[in-house]
């Protein structure tokens, strides 16, 4: 079952949110994303405590396509040194992970 992940990563605004999953989305290497937020985030970043809000950005693809993923992230996201974390599916409907599979790894398939 490890075939599949969630990939997260967190943005300053809801419309770079958005950018970075529409990006990753229209390139395949995720069959879906969800933006969520504002979340508040607390941090230590440079030596100091930090608090905001950000929006977090959570991508659906397979274990597979995590390193071109990965890849576009690092290329595309606004900030030096973005969160980009991929957890593990442990379980998941068989439809769900199919379409998740036809999605990012053939092209045209992506009908449920």
């Amino acid at each position: 079952m490890n075939d599949f992940v969630q990939v997260y990563t967190a943005a300053e605004t809801r419309e770079e949110a958005v950018a970075l999953g529409r990006g990753v989305t229209r390139a395949r290497l995720a069959a879906g994303v969800q933006v969520v937020g504002p979340v508040v985030s607390l941090f230590w970043h440079q030596g100091q405590f930090g608090e905001g809000e950000e929006w977090q950005v959570i991508f659906k693809t397979t274990a597979a396509r995590y390193p071109e993923l990965e890849a576009h992230l690092l290329e595309h996201h606004p900030w030096s040194n973005p969160e980009i974390t991929a957890i593990p599916m442990s379980a998941g409907s068989q439809p769900y992970l199919d379409w998740v599979r036809r999605t990012v790894e053939a092209p045209g398939n992506e009908t449920a």
